[in-house]
């Protein structure tokens, strides 16, 4: 078969590029397994637009998807990255009050908003004002790419009806990461905790309750443990964004760098647009699935409000022994939230 002259040139510049091309191996990690919408969406939408981003380039990805555990569990995601044995992870900044401790402004500010594209891009853009945000990861040797994804509005299970705050004394309830401080002053026992392991924990008895949100709740069935549900208006928290091991990510080049925070910002949305669907579905379905809708929620949430310690005190007063600027970041946090429309329940800056 007779080659035309350029349609040969067409096959050598093809294999050319195929010599050419630099192949990077990217370990992406989170501890939580696929059936969680943030895992879903780096698989879904993160990796897919970075790959999409690099077309045209000399570059090729080979991804190694590390979920449920396999290289990190629950919590450890940033230091998986800090040390290398991620490249990328997303990092749920709930897990991390000591390293990221102004990442958690929002869990020491509940009852804010139950949006959480409006939480997510109020943190966003306060950690893009203030410089010493963004310097806690780098002091954790990540660079933070973006990809900020929140949850919907934390809501109480429990495994007994909810009348009164007085129901809730004594009572053991299993709370992710800092949002422990929002038992204090309501009578119920905070227990540290995450939502893998929140059904044998409600099975077994070691907890009477637990605050957890309807999208992840719903996977993991926790109403047939713990079937009633209160919508005390805990509010949406920012949980993390997605970080880069600082050597690997100064290693690349810069077409890799733009296309990772291309990624990042396709995860952003999709997360967020998916998030804000699926909310109200899943609340549905948990009832429908045996869970109970506490008709008393909407004048619990004024009395469980006002009851609760404020939590921003404490987290202040630490942070500024560490000259850290907590209740700078507490003022512009409320600042942009108000700005978008959000009315608190509690002004936790003018407290």
């Amino acid at each position: 078969m007779r080659i035309l002259p350029a349609a040969l040139a067409a096959l050598l510049a093809t294999a050319t590029m195929a010599v050419q091309a630099k192949t990077i191996t990217v370990t992406l990690v989170n501890g939580h397994p696929p059936v969680f919408r943030w895992v879903k969406h780096l698989q879904e939408s993160f990796v897919p637009a970075v790959n999409k981003a690099l077309e045209g380039s000399d570059i090729r990805l080979e991804w190694k998807q590390q979920y449920g555990g396999a290289l990190a569990k629950v919590g450890e995601e940033l230091e998986a990255a800090q040390d290398g044995v991620a490249d990328i992870a997303l990092v749920p900044t709930i897990f991390e009050p000591a390293k990221l401790p102004l990442q958690n402004v929002t869990y020491y500010t509940p009852f804010v908003s139950d949006d959480p594209g409006l939480v997510t891009r109020a943190v966003q853009d306060v950690q893009r004002k203030i410089p010493a945000m963004m310097k806690a990861w780098e002091a954790n040797d990540v660079v933070y790419i973006g990809g900020g994804f929140g949850l919907d509005d934390y809501l109480l299970f429990t495994k007994f009806p909810v009348k009164s705050l007085d129901d809730l004394k004594g009572r053991k309830i299993g709370t992710p990461g800092t949002s422990i401080n929002w038992m204090k002053g309501t009578g119920a026992v905070g227990v540290a905790g995450n939502l893998t392991e929140y059904y044998n924990s409600l099975q077994t008895g070691l907890y009477d309750g637990v605050v957890t949100f309807a999208t992840a709740a719903l996977p993991a069935k926790i109403q047939e443990v713990a079937p009633y549900i209160t919508q005390i208006g805990y509010g949406a928290q920012y949980s993390g964004g997605i970080a880069a091991n600082k050597d690997w990510y100064d290693a690349q080049p810069e077409a890799l760098k733009k296309a990772l925070k291309a990624g990042a910002d396709a995860f952003e949305k999709a997360y967020t647009d998916d998030l804000r669907k699926a909310t109200r579905a899943a609340l549905d379905e948990l009832v429908a699935k045996g869970g109970k809708l506490n008709a008393e929620s909407a004048s619990l949430r004024s009395a469980y409000a006002k009851a609760l310690e404020d939590p921003t005190k404490s987290w202040i007063a630490e942070l500024q022994k560490k000259k850290l600027p907590a209740k700078e970041v507490l003022d512009a946090y409320m600042k942009e939230v108000r700005a978008a429309g959000a009315k608190p329940v509690r002004d936790w800056d003018r407290n």
